[in-house]
Formats: C-alpha cells, sequence, structure tokens
C-alpha cells in the first residue's frame, strides 16, 4: 500500500486497538447505527453460549461516533491481516465516509453535524448473512446475554462497559449502549 490506511473504530477497537498506528481522532460515520446484534463466540462467548457485541446496521436518519485510526502504509498490511483474524466470526471490512469531530466532543453537542472533511476509512460489519449474527431482541433480553457471557477475550459485561466508558470520554451519547448499561446495572451484573 502506498497511502495512508483509516480504519473506524466502533466498539473494541475503540478502547483496544491492540495495533500501531500513526494518529487517532473522534468522528462519526451517517447513515448508520450501532447495534448489539452480533454473536461472539470467539472473543466474549463461546460454541452455544455466544455473547453480543456490537456490529452498524444501515439507517440512514442516525450516525455513529467513534475513532478513526490512521495507519502508516509500511504497517498497513499488518494492520489488515491482524484485524482480519481478530474480526473473522462474521464480520466483512466495508468503506464508509468518517467525518472527523472537534476534539473533544461533548455529551450535549453529539449531535450537531461535524465539522471537517471526511475521509475514507475502513470498517467492519457483521451482517444478518453471517452464521453468528443473532439480530434484534429487547433490551432486557441482550442485557441478559451479555451479563451471563464469557470468552477467551474476557467477559460480555466488560466489552459493554468499557465501550460505554469510551464514549463518554469522546464525549458523546450512544442511546443503545447507554440503555443497555442500565439494563445490566438493574441486573445487578
Amino acid at each position: 500500500m502506498t497511502s495512508t490506511l483509516r480504519i473506524f473504530a466502533y466498539g473494541s477497537l475503540v478502547w483496544r486497538p491492540a495495533f500501531a498506528y500513526a494518529r487517532q481522532h473522534a468522528a462519526c460515520v451517517r447513515g448508520w447505527t450501532r447495534r448489539f446484534y452480533q454473536g461472539s463466540t470467539d472473543h466474549r462467548g463461546i460454541p452455544g453460549a455466544p455473547g453480543r457485541v456490537v456490529t452498524l446496521v444501515p439507517d440512514a436518519r442516525e450516525r455513529v461516533f467513534g475513532v478513526v485510526y490512521e495507519i502508516s502504509p509500511d504497517e498497513a498490511a499488518r494492520v489488515l491481516e491482524t484485524l482480519d483474524v481478530r474480526e473473522q466470526g462474521g464480520y466483512e471490512r466495508v468503506v464508509v465516509q468518517a467525518e472527523p469531530l472537534r476534539a473533544p466532543a461533548r455529551a450535549s453537542a453529539s449531535r450537531r453535524s461535524p465539522p471537517g472533511r471526511a475521509v475514507e476509512a475502513l470498517t467492519y460489519v457483521a451482517t444478518p448473512e453471517n452464521p453468528n449474527y443473532l439480530g434484534p431482541a429487547s433490551l432486557d433480553e441482550i442485557a441478559r446475554q451479555i451479563a451471563r457471557s464469557r470468552g477467551p477475550s474476557g467477559s460480555n459485561r466488560e466489552y459493554l462497559l468499557r465501550l460505554a466508558e469510551s464514549l463518554r470520554q469522546l464525549g458523546v451519547h450512544d442511546p443503545h449502549v447507554a440503555a443497555l448499561e442500565r439494563a445490566l446495572a438493574l441486573l445487578g451484573a
């Protein structure tokens, strides 16, 4: 690769990229919403008892906030190889337009249109066609599944709580993540 690779992170890559990057900045992608619809049998659950992790679901009225990582050309192939292994449980590469946010964004301003020029970025999306896709469920059902799931990368609870905290640190609010965090707390988990 001769140009800089950009990765848009919206799940565990926000708080645990586990790869070298040259720069990072908060960003949003329009036309998608973040949902805990993907089953995880290799990281936050096991076969027969999957955890739930996030994917992007198309929604023209919404946008997803996350982080863009810029990868130097000499690291791009290695990072893609690492991510392809990490995201092999049903995710596909998708190119999105990521708009940078002012740093730091504030929760009260999270609905404003972000400033700056959009950049092309690669992200990973799990579609309903993959065998691990769990799809929609009630918030209570999703929270109960998260509360009891654990896999080689740790508890599903940790995944949700670290994502929620990372989004707060970015100064943005994701209603789905926040509602699941509240539902998990009500379970005493």
